[in-house]
């Protein structure tokens, strides 16, 4: 698979990085997203272990992607490492042994600092916990076996109602650019689109979840959908300084996993950074319920 020319690390990117999407990329970018909500719900719905199936697949496609875009290299050695850290993380996790899982990450990471398997070792080793911090968060939200379910689909709405607000709105809408040094396709009234619908998603959502209060999942939905746009500008910025247009492109009119992933990458650490901190315990209860 060919890559796109590596950046020199100084912020200018190739001019494909700053084009807009075409028109005709829509219809693929519908479909390609339509499928990939249809197979994520259902293999949530269907339980832990096809849910820790699903997120170990994701995972490992961006540990690949992650080379790719890091050290320009499509396999290699440093490539093994990562995804044997996170295979580890994937299935502690699954296995209710969260912190066990963070030391494979630490593990992992420590390995691709300490061993000379590639240039640019600290972003390598970055990559790790890029992907596992997720993978953990995601696996230990779900485990919760009272809401676990409620708390999954509650960030994939979040994160979902985010981007396709923000998409619709800075279409619709136009207007100011939010950071076109990063993005220059994302504008103010796409981040005020997408927070404010998250909100009404959140508030909608409460009424489905016994015992939780509509005023503070709305709340924490604009919350989190700020969260989810600023993971969505990191991955942005991160490609800009790399010099690539996309992780990959392996999803039709969306690029690669990473480029889709971004936000929940950043919700699912927020919320479980907030579960830890209320009741970690209980991690669905704290996001949902506040206790």
């Amino acid at each position: 698979m060919s890559m796109e020319t590596p950046g020199t690390g100084a912020g200018a990117a190739p001019e494909a990085t700053v084009s807009p999407k075409k028109k005709s990329d829509l219809k693929p970018r519908l479909i390609a997203g339509a499928a990939m909500a249809v197979v994520a719900l259902g293999l949530t719905f269907a339980g832990p272990v096809p849910f820790a199936l699903l997120v170990g697949l994701v995972a490992l496609l961006m540990c690949w992607e992650w080379g790719r875009v890091v050290r320009s290299e499509d396999f290699s050695a440093a490539l093994v490492v990562h995804a044997v850290a996170i295979t580890a993380a994937v299935g502690l996790a699954a296995s209710h042994q969260p912190l066990a899982a963070l030391g494979a990450i630490a593990a992992g990471a420590v390995a691709l600092l300490a061993l000379p398997l590639s240039e640019r070792r600290a972003m390598s080793a970055l990559g790790v916990f890029y992907v596992g911090l997720p993978v953990v968060a995601l696996l230990w939200m779900r485990s919760d076996a009272v809401l676990g379910l409620s708390a999954v689909l509650f960030m994939f709405l979040i994160v979902w109602t985010s981007d396709i607000a923000a998409f619709a709105a800075g279409r619709g809408i136009g207007g100011p650019k939010l950071l076109p040094r990063v993005s220059p396709n994302k504008t103010w009234s796409g981040f005020l689109g997408g927070v404010s619908a998250s909100a009404v998603a959140g508030a909608l959502f409460a009424q489905v979840v016994p015992g939780a209060a509509s005023p503070r999942l709305a709340l924490l939905a604009l919350a989190l959908a700020v969260v989810a746009q600023g993971g969505d500008l990191a991955e942005s910025a991160m490609k800009r300084w790399f010099g690539v247009k996309d992780s990959s492109n392996i999803i039709p009119g969306h690029g690669g996993v990473m480029d889709r992933a971004d936000s929940t990458v950043a919700v699912s650490i927020a919320a479980a950074i907030l579960a830890l901190i209320v009741n970690a315990a209980a991690p669905a209860r704290a996001l949902l319920l506040g206790g």
